[in-house]
């Protein structure tokens, strides 16, 4: 597996993560045991970049890679790189959210985290979503102080702006911004990723595989209930329609050259910018393995080209999110 580099203290990590959401929540009904041998493998392919938060399934998320560091011991914790995140504030059950940034809820959610991850320090800590009635400077003067007790390693931000990251960045270094970007969400190309490049702070991109409609083995029919893409802009109606041949050209273009839709897409990604770390959320080995693999796949630059111009954002169809989703996204 390629090596990345974590922020301004280049921190080496996988170029590829694994995102661990949808082990807890989100996407139908979840193993544990699965999980836990998904994360196993992980590490045996040289995936160390775990990405959590305390909102995936309302701690679960944190509790279950808190079981797999445990069984692991303490060789296994040197190896993995824990990123999880606060912010979102959910009730049981429900989607909707309210976003706390306030000094307090920072200091009580780390706590918690630390005790459901079973570490004592959190290598790479978001913000998961702004409170603009928050001043930056407050929120980031809270996180440099859990930096400065050795509770957090690095300071992150997710789905912020551009003029955020800077003012962030004025109070303490920001070692990452995650956000969405793929082949259909390429927001992050107008200012973000430069930006990012400038300061020394990586792009994490999360759903790099469009909530794996990119991968061509999901369509709405098939998803199950609680499965939140049932209700995403882009898995309904006439938009899931022209999202789909979208999706057939990319399918074309990977079965050319012996590649699935998902390696093509990932390879993508890793190819167009140096400071990108894409995290694929999967708890299946077999898509883990695949995803994988896409670290090894070198596109030359007129085939990025191609899947620039055959992913246009005019020609994708939908919103990313349906509006609660959107709540604390600048």
């Amino acid at each position: 597996m390629q090596t990345r580099f974590l922020g301004q203290q280049r921190l080496p990590v996988s170029a590829i993560g694994l995102g661990c959401m949808g082990m807890s929540e989100f996407y139908g009904a979840s193993d544990d045991a699965e999980s836990l041998r998904t994360l196993a493998r992980a590490l045996e392919l040289g995936i160390n970049f775990f990405d959590s938060a305390d909102t995936y399934g309302h701690g679960h998320n944190e509790s279950l890679l808190g079981r797999f560091l445990k069984e692991g011991g303490a060789a296994r914790r040197q190896q993995v790189v824990i990123a999880c995140k606060f912010g979102i504030v959910r009730e049981p059950g429900k989607y909707e959210r309210r976003i706390d940034n306030s000094p307090a809820y920072i200091r009580q959610a780390c706590e918690a985290s630390l005790q459901r991850l079973g570490i004592e320090q959190i290598d790479l800590y978001y913000c998961h979503r702004r409170n603009p009635e928050v001043p930056i400077e407050e929120m980031m003067g809270a996180l440099a102080q859990l930096v400065a007790a050795g509770k957090v390693r690095q300071i992150g931000l997710s789905e912020v702006s551009a003029a955020t990251l800077r003012q962030a960045g004025a109070v303490h270094p920001v070692a990452a911004v995650q956000s969405e970007y793929s082949l259909w969400t390429r927001e992050a190309e107008r200012e973000m990723l430069a930006i990012c490049a400038e300061l020394g702070t990586t792009f994490v991109a999360y759903s790099p595989l469009g909530r794996a409609f990119l991968s061509g083995a999901v369509h709405s029919g098939q998803l199950a209930e609680g499965d939140f893409r049932k209700h995403n802009p882009r898995f309904v109606g006439a938009a899931e329609k022209i999202n789909a041949q979208l999706v057939a050209e990319l399918g074309r273009f990977a079965a050319a050259r012996g590649l699935s839709n998902a390696q093509v897409a990932l390879a993508w990604l890793l190819g167009k910018q140096p400071h990108v770390v894409p995290i694929p959320g999967t708890r299946r080995i077999a898509y883990l393995e695949q995803n994988a693999g896409a670290a090894a796949v070198s596109l030359k630059p007129e085939e990025i080209a191609e899947l620039d111009r055959m992913f246009a954002p005019e020609r994708v169809a939908g919103a990313r999110y349906a509006e609660a989703g959107m709540v604390g996204i600048e």
